[in-house]
């Protein structure tokens, strides 16, 4: 049996929901990627084109620093990333995490809510980060999740 990873970044705690669920029914660890900054309604505005949000998913560069220790991804086998869709792709933030650590070898199960969108080609978007790692497209988690329709999810994945 592999050692699993629940890991998320939640802005409105939409996505923390859903990751605690997940871990629970995959036994895997939980991990909060916290943002060292915390977004305020403000900057996740994105009817603002000002706003923190918008101002870091219009630079393919930033890199928003992340709060406290990041756990040693060489302890697992699988990673399931977990995040809002913002912009139709994952939040810079994931980017940060995924060049903290060295992914190579691990498989990283992608999944995410969303108000509008679907997860599109975030996992081809994230692969020149973590060089080595396998990402798969996961599934959008919207609405309440179940901890046994979950479990069925990572069953149906095979690990």
């Amino acid at each position: 049996m592999s050692k699993k990873l629940v890991a998320y970044f939640s802005a409105s705690g939409v996505t923390a929901g859903v990751a605690k669920t997940l871990a629970e029914a995959a036994g895997a660890d939980l991990y909060e990627i916290r943002p060292e900054t915390p977004y305020t309604d403000a900057d996740l505005n994105w009817m603002d084109q000002n706003s923190r949000s918008s101002v870091e998913m219009k630079d393919p560069d930033s890199r928003p620093a992340i709060a406290g220790d990041i756990p040693d991804v060489r302890d697992y086998d699988v990673i399931f990333l977990g995040f809002p869709i913002w912009w139709y792709t994952a939040p810079t933030i994931i980017k940060t995490f995924l060049e903290s650590g060295d992914f190579a070898g691990k498989t990283i199960f992608l999944f995410a809510t969303s108000g509008s969108s679907g997860l599109g080609h975030i996992a081809k978007d994230l692969q020149p980060v973590c060089p080595g790692a396998v990402i798969r497209d996961g599934k959008l988690l919207n609405g309440r999740q179940t901890r046994d329709g979950l479990a069925k999810w990572v069953e149906s994945l095979g690990v």
